[in-house]
């Protein structure tokens, strides 16, 4: 097989094979996207506020009302249907309500034009998915803080421009990026209540003659009040609040990512401390017997950089555009969301399937000369060695050890001796050594210097405990603050509901308009 019929091959070859290995990663974002309600079902909502609103001010009767709001219910009903259109634009809504209500039906439109409803419709979308972001990130914030608390006094290494540096608790070093989501999701929560204003009853942004009651429409959409200025209402909020939202989800992808890029470099080592459970979440080698991929990181890592670059295109899109252009009122703005939702739910399943090698770690930290910092400061506390010499000399330990290919605890005590006697001439220090050799192998032991810390938000087994204590209030008031706003969500769309079916209740009053046919 040669020439063109070899490369169609290669490439279907290549396309199957890309399908295959991103299928499951593709079907988890895309599943992060369902669920959420399309346009043409918040535009039917405006529709019943409107046809409340314009009612209750006296814009229109209430027989006029009622006819309408039986359009409206028509136009609903319809769209449910298999296969039905489900416009997402007013001007292609509008014709299907005026076969039921006729063109009096467009006095509801009164005072509204497509450029308040379209801001309107970014930011309930925007609302749906910002919720459901917090939601996955809670979850997966819940499996991270239950595997600190599990890992509270597991010794691991820490590192350090790449470098081992110095000893700490798995539990310790969760707590870190614990405390880096917590303000993602404190951040999210001050986004959202600058999100979740009504720009709708503005119409192209100077309002109109109409006694339009926008406080109205914001009560009935669930809104906690009006962007009050109509042309940032209608132009230009509907430009910075989806950036914002944006930078929140990437915010939160750089964190993951560096949480995922540590973990990874475990796979590049013959006896890893961190892996991957065997199962659901690793696939094997085509050709390699012995490859465990570790499947969750990949699509961890993958879906934070699409998040990182979804983000960027919401930005870009934005940037160096006049206001009232159509370029940032797009769905672009759902994608850095919907990617974030797809990222923390990998996250989640990455906790759920971590396993710590804890005598692997612990070997890990016993193999390096990450403890002399400790011994240092032992020296200076218990023998009022000035720092810096002692500085001096566990460097001097550390090249000693190095050149013989032995670890700290391998060190004979009187080579110990001998070293210390060499450096302490560099700044006319005593030349016995001031410690006893078991002072001097407590100093170097790990769990002595991750024991030995006292500071505010150090590995110690008391400060880790108080801070996974802190988190878990903080991941608390989170999950309270969701579910008061789903909770405020659902009551203003039952107020809704009964608002627009106390208009359309007088329908039957009404003058009666010809069927669709």
């Amino acid at each position: 097989m040669r020439g063109p019929t070899m490369k169609r091959t290669l490439v279907l070859v290549a396309v199957a094979a890309s399908l295959c290995c991103g299928s499951a990663f593709a079907q988890r974002r895309n599943a992060a996207a369902s669920g959420f309600n399309d346009e043409f079902h918040w535009l039917n909502e405006f529709n019943k506020a409107s046809t409340v609103m314009v009612v209750e001010q006296g814009i229109v009767s209430k027989e006029l009302g009622a006819r309408i709001a039986d359009g409206v219910a028509k136009v609903i009903a319809d769209g449910a249907k298999p296969g039905a259109k489900r416009p997402g634009d007013y001007l292609a809504y509008e014709p299907l309500l005026l076969e039921y209500a006729g063109p009096d039906a467009t006095r509801m439109h009164s005072g509204r034009s497509r450029q308040d409803i379209i801001p309107t419709n970014r930011r309930v979308m925007l609302r749906e998915r910002t919720l459901a972001l917090m939601q996955a990130m809670v979850s997966a914030r819940q499996k991270l803080l239950e595997t600190a608390g599990e890992h509270a006094k597991t010794i691991v290494p820490g590192y350090t421009n790449g470098v081992q540096a110095q000893p700490t608790t798995y539990g310790h070093y969760l707590l870190g990026f614990a405390s880096a989501y917590s303000r993602q999701g404190e951040r999210l929560r001050q986004a959202y209540a600058r999100l979740n204003l009504n720009p709708l009853g503005v119409a192209v942004y100077g309002t109109s003659s109409f006694p339009v009651n926008r406080a109205r429409l914001a009560e009935l959409l669930g809104f906690d009040g009006n962007v009050e200025n109509g042309y940032d209402a209608a132009q230009i909020s509907i430009m910075d609040v989806p950036v914002e939202l944006a930078s929140v989800a990437s915010l939160s992808a750089l964190t993951t990512a560096s949480l995922t890029a540590d973990v990874h470099t475990q796979y590049h080592q013959t006896t890893p401390w961190l892996l991957i459970r065997e199962g659901s979440e690793t696939h094997g080698s085509s050709i390699m017997p012995q490859k465990r991929n570790p499947t969750v990181l990949n699509n961890l890592r993958l879906s934070s950089s699409l998040v990182v670059g979804d983000a960027q295109t919401v930005t870009i899109v934005a940037h160096n555009v006049t206001p009232g252009m159509p370029d940032y009122k797009r769905d672009q703005s759902h994608r850095p969301l919907e990617g974030a939702i797809t990222m923390f739910g990998h996250l989640q399943r990455f906790f759920d399937n971590l396993a710590v090698n804890v005598p692997a770690a612990l070997d890990e930290v016993n193999k390096e000369y990450s403890t002399t910092t400790e011994l240092a400061d032992v020296l200076q506390r218990e023998a009022d060695i000035p720092f810096r010499v002692g500085h001096h000399f566990a460097s001097e330990l550390v090249t000693f050890g190095r050149k013989a290919s032995i670890g700290p605890g391998e060190i004979a005590f009187p080579d110990v001796k001998a070293v210390w006697a060499e450096a302490a001439k560099k700044y006319s220090a005593p030349a016995v050594f001031p410690l006893t050799e078991k002072r001097f192998r407590e100093a170097l032991s790990a769990e002595g210097m991750v024991n030995a810390s006292k500071g505010l938000g150090g590995p110690q087994p008391a400060e880790v405990a108080r801070m996974l204590e802190s988190e878990k209030k903080k991941l608390a008031a989170d999950v309270k603050w969701l579910e008061t706003q789903r909770a405020q969500l659902e009551q203003a769309q039952a107020k809704l509901d009964k608002a627009f079916a106390t208009v359309a209740a007088s329908a039957s009053t009404s003058t009666p308009v010809p069927a669709k046919r």
